[in-house]
C-alpha cells in the first residue's frame, strides 16, 4: 500500500500533465485566434477538403460532419473524412488548415505511406495495452506482486510505441496539407501562415502526449523495481 503515498516519482506525472495542458491550451487558443479570419476565396472547409481529394484522384472517400470541437479525423477502414462542427462549414483559415490536414491522411492512405501502415498495424496492440496495463499494474502494486506489475508496464509500452509511431504520420500530413494549400492558392500569404501556426500547435499536442507518456513509463519502471513479494 505504500505505493499510494506521496513519493518523488509523482513529479514526473505532474511535469507531463503540465506540458500536455500547455499544449492543449495552445492548440485551442491558436485555433480560436485564426477562426476569426476567413479565407479570401470564401471556401468552406468541406469544399476545400472535397477539392483536395478530387485533385488527388480520391473519389471513394466520404466527407461527413461530426459533433464536437476539433474532433476531426480520417478513418482509413471506413474511407470517411470527418470534420467537426467547428470546422465543417467554416471559411476560417484555421478550419481550412485542419480540413487539409485530414486530407493529408487520406492521401497517405491512398499512396500506402509506410508509417501510416505501421500505425494501423499497431492499433490492436495499442488498444490491448491501454485496456490491460492499468488494471494489471494497480493489482500488482497493491498486493506487492511486482512481477505482475511489470507485465502491465510492458502493455503500457505498447501504448507509448503507438504514440511515437503517430508522430511522423501527423507531421507528414501537415506538411502535405500546407504544400497543397500553397500550390493550389486556396490560402495565400498571411492565410497560409495562419494555417501553419494552427497545424504546428496541433502537432505539438502529439509531441506533448509522447513526452508525458515517456515520463509516466519512467515512473512505472521506478515503481516496479525491487523483488516480487512472492
Amino acid at each position: 500500500m505504500n505505493y499510494w503515498y506521496w513519493d518523488y516519482t509523482y513529479i514526473l506525472v505532474i511535469i507531463g500533465a503540465i506540458i500536455s495542458a500547455i499544449a492543449a491550451q495552445n492548440v485551442h487558443g491558436t485555433f480560436r485566434r485564426f477562426s476569426r479570419y476567413s479565407n479570401m476565396a470564401g471556401l468552406t472547409a468541406e469544399h476545400c477538403a472535397a477539392n483536395i481529394l478530387r485533385s488527388a484522384g480520391i473519389m471513394d472517400v466520404r466527407i461527413e460532419r461530426i459533433r464536437g470541437n476539433l474532433t476531426d479525423h480520417y478513418s482509413p477502414g471506413e474511407k470517411v473524412l470527418r470534420l467537426s462542427d467547428s470546422v465543417f462549414g467554416s471559411t476560417s483559415v484555421a478550419a481550412i488548415g485542419v480540413a487539409a490536414h485530414e486530407c493529408g491522411h487520406a492521401i497517405q492512405h491512398k499512396e500506402g505511406y509506410a508509417p501510416l501502415k505501421l500505425r494501423s498495424f499497431s492499433v490492436p496492440l495499442a488498444n490491448i495495452g491501454s485496456k490491460l496495463c492499468w488494471p494489471i499494474i494497480i493489482i500488482g502494486l497493491i498486493f506487492g506482486y511486482l512481477g505482475l506489475a511489470r507485465i502491465g508496464v510492458i502493455f503500457f509500452i505498447f501504448v507509448v510505441i503507438f504514440q511515437i509511431i503517430t508522430l511522423p504520420v501527423e507531421f507528414n500530413a501537415s506538411r502535405r496539407a500546407l504544400r497543397i494549400l500553397d500550390q493550389s492558392n486556396m490560402l495565400i500569404d498571411d492565410e497560409l501562415r495562419g494555417a501553419t501556426k494552427v497545424l504546428r500547435a496541433a502537432a505539438m499536442t502529439y509531441v506533448a502526449a509522447v513526452f508525458s507518456s515517456i515520463l509516466q513509463l519512467l515512473r512505472l519502471i521506478l515503481l516496479t523495481q525491487g523483488n516480487d513479494r512472492r
